[in-house]
């Protein structure tokens, strides 16, 4: 046996007339005496609705809810990626044990609201010429490195008959032992990995 609209309205923290409305638009159904089994209508009530459109603490619970229906399952991803908000910005991150732990629809808000504000910061970063392009700035560093690597590559040949005249030597031989000493330092170099963490 369940309980009363009112009782359930009261346990929802809703007006009856919602309840009703509920009922009458099957959002949730009446057990067989015409009572209300809590369980059941929060589960029902969770799975066809959308947070967004409620307020206060029936949208926390139907959030909740939502997860534990099974109907309207939250992607991992996005879970992981609310956390991940959440602790950038200083706020207790829900689930430490892995599951959805206290993730409310509150929390999720709460870490779009940061989000959009990061994105904002990074907007105005750019367009005041504080940040710079990841691709840009990696491509830039590799053109660069390329002409280094080109010109070191090249000094041999332009400095081993004035080096050998100094030396009383072979100029060819000079040449050769520079070339051979000069790519083995760029093949060490090449061993360096630039890195700009996360993309802008």
């Amino acid at each position: 046996m369940g309980v009363s609209r009112r009782e359930y309205a009261r346990h929802r923290g809703c007006s009856e007339s919602a309840v009703r409305k509920a009922i009458a638009t099957g959002r949730i159904a009446l057990e067989p005496d015409g009572t209300i089994d809590p369980e059941k209508a929060d589960a029902q009530w969770a799975a066809m609705s959308d947070p967004a459109q409620q307020r206060g603490a029936a949208a926390e619970r139907s959030w909740r809810d939502s997860g534990r229906a099974g109907e309207k399952a939250v992607p991992r991803a996005a879970l992981d990626a609310v956390k991940e908000t959440l602790e950038e910005s200083g706020e207790t991150p829900p689930g430490a044990d892995g599951g959805t732990g206290d993730l409310t629809f509150l929390k999720a808000r709460t870490a779009n609201e940061v989000l959009k504000a990061q994105t904002a910061r990074v907007r105005l970063g750019k367009m005041k010429g504080d940040l710079v392009d990841r691709a840009k700035a990696t491509a830039t560093v590799y053109a660069l490195a390329r002409r280094e690597r080109d010109a070191w590559v090249q000094w041999p040949a332009r400095v081993a008959a004035l080096m050998a005249a100094e030396l009383g030597i072979e100029a060819h031989a000079m040449e050769a032992a520079l070339a051979k000493h000069v790519r083995a330092h760029l093949a060490e170099l090449a061993e360096v990995r630039v890195g700009f963490g996360r993309s802008v």
